[in-house]
């Protein structure tokens, strides 16, 4: 979810859901390190709970950045090795990573040390030809071995050669069985499931046996389908009853990011997907996406959609 997850996308989810725990875009450890930390890893701690994934190799950087972003109030620290793109592989970082699960054992020791938070592991069913839930199994076993509990798993294959980013996300065949498989093997370890899952209706099937499911794009695409989460799988009140209450949510927020300099497409270009499957919908994602742009444009572009038309313009009054 690298340049999705960003501090105000995770103002819109955090709105629709007070328990949802959010997880941040992978940030490399390398650019926590060197880069602009308080652009990198700010975020308002309304937002919490709220985890740093980190992207990495080296068990004394990636420590460092723990202990950074544990400094900036994140509740957990996750490593990613399950991102496929060629970008991250050649920095040997990601997907790639799950062939060197000794390595990965010593990060995630690494981090440990540094941090009093939880530190967590993302990761693929395997990658390329490996035996599927041989590889797996190694995997956890090794990373677990080093004192990580919690293991994320998209439960698909990363085919790291032939396969783009977006390729990986759709063609390698998902095989949800495995991942039970991990937690009936594992039961003392936090199982959590990710890939393919569309809607609360395909998630709540998982949980009686797993410890949890991660929603990615499907969230992001259709964000309205987090303002039922708390209320279906926590049992607590949904925190706001319409699109429209989180319209004034949101221009609430974002009138304040703009008194602090931030653009505003940089906001609402994360906030398309509201008013998804709705009527009005694609007029509402016009007006974010050309309206956010035009000189001296403000929060008050943030308005509900007018309803969509049934019949011809021309017979409409």
């Amino acid at each position: 979810m690298m340049d999705w997850t960003d501090r105000h996308c995770r103002a819109l989810h955090r709105i629709l859901s007070r328990h949802a725990r959010l997880y941040t875009e992978m940030i490399t450890a390398a650019a926590i390190e060197h880069g602009d930390r308080s652009y990198l890893l700010g975020f308002d701690p309304a937002e919490a709970p709220v985890a740093l994934q980190l992207g990495g190799s080296e068990p004394a950087s990636l420590a460092r950045a723990a202990r950074i972003g544990a400094d900036f109030g994140y509740d957990e620290i996750n490593l990613n090795c399950g991102c496929p793109s060629d970008r991250v592989q050649s920095g040997r970082f990601g997907a790639c990573l799950m062939r060197e699960p000794q390595r990965v054992a010593e990060c995630v020791a690494a981090m440990r040390a540094a941090v009093g938070i939880p530190v967590t592991v993302k990761c693929r069913l395997g990658v390329d030809d490996s035996a599927e839930y041989a590889f797996l199994r190694e995997f956890v076993t090794t990373v677990a071995s080093a004192g990580c509990e919690v293991f994320i798993v998209h439960a698909r294959k990363a085919w790291l050669q032939g396969l783009s980013p977006k390729e990986n996300r759709e063609i390698p065949p998902l095989r949800y069985a495995l991942v039970h498989q991990l937690k009936r093997e594992f039961p003392h370890l936090t199982v959590v499931l990710n890939g393919g899952l569309h809607s609360l209706d395909e998630v709540q099937p998982h949980l009686a046996e797993l410890d949890g499911v991660m929603l990615g794009r499907a969230a992001y695409e259709n964000p309205w389908l987090l303002a039922e989460v708390d209320e279906r799988l926590f049992g607590a009140a949904p925190p706001v009853a319409s699109r429209e209450a989180v319209l004034a949510a949101l221009r609430t927020y974002a009138a304040a990011q703009i008194a602090r300099g931030v653009p505003l497409p940089a906001m609402t270009r994360h906030w398309l997907g509201l008013y998804r499957n709705q009527s009005g919908g694609r007029a509402f994602r016009r007006q974010l996406s050309e309206g956010a742009r035009r000189r001296g444009v403000g929060v008050e572009i943030l308005q509900a959609p007018m309803p969509s038309c049934p019949t011809p313009v021309s017979a409409c009054g």
